[in-house]
């Protein structure tokens, strides 16, 4: 058997402990570094909206002058994640 060290995505840190379970059963961690700020993660997420990798192409995307409608295509998303994301940043 095998354990592998789970990363906090904000911190890279493994100082991470479990946070309850999300409504479909998946587990939910927070990350205990200081640099975290109480946020929590999922390892495996289902939808690639919300993966943090996602987002940060996302934005990149816009900042370089591509459209939601390409955004999306290339991200493999739907254009409203695309508009939602940008809202929040």
């Amino acid at each position: 058997m095998v354990l592998l060290p789970i990363k906090c995505p904000v911190c890279n840190g493994t100082d991470v402990t479990k946070h309850g379970n999300t409504s479909n059963g998946k587990q939910r961690f927070i990350g205990k570094g200081q640099t975290c700020e109480g946020k929590t993660f999922i390892q495996d997420y289902s939808d690639k909206g919300w993966l943090p990798e996602t987002k940060h192409q996302n934005i990149e995307m816009t900042l370089n002058g591509s459209g939601i409608r390409d955004t999306a295509r290339v991200l493999g998303i739907s254009p409203v994640t695309v508009i939602n994301e940008l809202k929040k940043g």
